[in-house]
């Protein structure tokens, strides 16, 4: 007798990072879950490079949802959990390079990222974090097909019918599509736009024998950087384009010899050379920056090279009746400052709490699922805006020398923000309430949101071909940055000419109680910190570089292995 289950909660197109995580949380938490994965594990894919906002939503996702496996990607802190096939991110790196000529050492930014509490970001290796996530579905309890292509879905106001390819039919009250550009739902709801302001086109491999750029070109002594930029994600930028450099063997434990190579162009600048193949068209590309042809001098492909046309799209709904689109299903905008990533971890926080609501009242309204599609689509809107004007500030160095300050302000808010509502919220309701005007960067704070529009719009009507017009711009962005009331000393100190944040951004006068101190004033700090006091503030930071120790987490880890022996024997 066939007694085989085809009935489920939820259904989940795409086992990635996304559908892999929520399949989780939802099996965790007692609903039936079934995802269908196209591909098999392990599985190449790409946006490994963290950020501080990224893992911080993981640890969210963790404490929240009671799945601590969902923070192990979080931190280096991490290593003994998941293995040594990860790199260490201890920076964001950019080096901007002019056709023709060697890298003007004066045209360096290193964003270090602080190490306290939680430690070092990490640089994942997706084929082995994604599987590791997929069978932590499974462990929860959530039945997981690989090698299983969904052919069509029939959507109806009591439930949704999934069809495979093998032809085998399985029924579910919800369907999450996360299965990325492709999304089946998309496609066929006509939902699917390419109206965005960034337009770009990306080859990418993986490779091995990469030296650190510093082992070619100036050391990073030489540059005034605290570290390598080994250590951490390199971004070789240059007019229409940018090239990342994201090392998995960058540290003494990695086991992986892999470095992970993108080249994104902007096809209106550089179109592609259909007479060439993906892996000389990158090397012919290269040919002109001296600097970056050195780099990359002796580096071999490990695997084939992929090229593909425009990048960018997006979605005119998110939300459908009985249904909706997770992550890049949802739309991409690039993977420059590693934004993508955090989005569809973001999303997928958002929609675990939503299913798990809708589960418990047995009410799948597409109203219930409303505040996915207005985060989901602010975030690539937003996105869209500052890789375009990112883009474009590349073509003049004086241009990207101000706007950088602007990628940087908004990624620090946009953390703080998240960090500082997990700490204070009493429930998971209370922090994606408090988190409901997110819009990726900037932590919802509407002082912020103007000073964006303003610097934004500066950059969108400056020629960068013409020098007037350029410093006058420049100029304008200065000031505005200069005045805004609440900017990191560290900040300040790269407006003012440094080429990097400091390893250690911890100053007595973080301590202070006006303006100029950690918590800020006024609206700002009610922003932020809500009616914490200073001593709360310090006592949750020293909380969590207790927690998040990695000789803590090991301890832990080693309790709860003796505590799995005990119960075998």
């Amino acid at each position: 007798m066939n007694t085989k289950q085809t009935r489920y909660d939820i259904a989940i197109i795409g086992s990635g990072i996304s559908g892999s995580s929520l399949g989780a949380i939802l099996a965790r938490h007692g609903v039936r879950v079934i995802i269908f994965e196209a591909g098999m594990h392990p599985k190449f894919a790409v946006g490994e490079s963290m950020i501080l906002e990224t893992s911080e939503t993981m640890r969210a996702m963790a404490e929240f949802f009671d799945v601590p496996e969902l923070a192990y990607f979080s931190s280096e802190n991490y290593m003994a959990h998941i293995g040594t096939s990860h790199g260490i991110k201890r920076h964001f790196s950019y080096l901007h390079h002019i056709a023709d000529q060697p890298q003007n050492m004066r045209h360096a930014l290193q964003a270090v990222i602080p190490q306290r509490p939680h430690g070092y970001e990490l640089h994942i290796h997706r084929q082995d974090s994604d599987y590791f996530l997929t069978s932590v579905a499974v462990r929860y309890g959530a039945t997981v097909l690989q090698g299983t292509p969904v052919k069509d879905i029939d959507v109806t106001t009591d439930g949704v019918t999934i069809l495979t390819a093998q032809g085998q039919t399985y029924e579910a009250d919800f369907v999450v599509d996360a299965g990325g550009m492709r999304s089946l739902l998309a496609e066929k709801f006509g939902w699917r736009s390419r109206d965005l302001q960034s337009h770009t086109r990306t080859i990418f491999t993986h490779m091995v024998d990469l030296p650190c750029y510093n082992q070619v070109g100036a050391s990073h002594q030489a540059y005034g950087l605290p570290f390598p930029v080994s250590e951490g994600t390199l971004h070789h930028v240059f007019h229409g384009g940018w090239l990342w450099v994201i090392p998995f063997n960058n540290h003494a434990r990695s086991t992986n010899p892999l470095v992970s190579v993108g080249l994104q162009l902007d096809p209106r600048i550089h179109p592609m050379r259909t007479d060439l193949s993906p892996e000389e068209e990158f090397f012919s590309f290269i040919d002109r920056f001296p600097s970056i042809k050195a780099h990359f001098a002796g580096a071999r492909a490990a695997r084939a090279w992929t090229r593909t046309e425009r990048l960018q799209y997006t979605s005119t709904h998110v939300v459908g009746e009985r249904f909706c689109l997770l992550g890049h299903a949802a739309g991409f905008i690039d993977p420059l400052y590693s934004k993508g990533l955090y989005t569809t971890l973001m999303s997928t926080a958002l929609l675990g709490h939503l299913l798990l609501e809708a589960h418990r009242r047995q009410d799948y309204g597409t109203a219930q699922f409303e505040p996915l599609e207005r985060l989901t689509l602010r975030f690539v809107a937003a996105h869209d805006r500052i890789v375009a004007n990112s883009y474009k500030a590349w073509s003049n160095p004086k241009l990207w020398s101000v706007y950088a300050i602007l990628w940087l302000l908004g990624a620090y808010l946009e953390y703080l923000k998240l960090l500082s509502t997990r700490g204070r919220a009493t429930s998971r309701a209370a922090y994606f309430a408090e988190l409901a005007d997110l819009r990726l960067v900037g932590g919802g704070f509407g002082p912020f949101k103007t000073l964006a529009d303003q610097i934004d719009t500066l950059i969108e009507a400056v020629d960068p071909c013409d020098e007037a017009a350029v410093d006058q711009t420049v100029r304008q962005i200065r000031a505005l940055l200069a005045n805004f009331p609440w900017m990191p000393w560290a900040f300040q100190q790269v407006l003012a000419g440094a080429n990097h944040l400091p390893a250690n951004k911890l100053r007595l006068s973080l301590l202070r109680q006006d303006q100029k101190g950690f918590l800020g004033d006024g609206p700002f700090r009610q922003h932020f910190f809500g009616d914490a006091s200073l001593r709360q503030v310090t006592r949750f930071f020293v909380s969590e570089s207790i927690k998040y120790a990695g000789s803590m987490l090991n301890i832990r880890k080693q309790v709860g292995f003796r505590r799995k022996l005990g119960g075998i024997a």
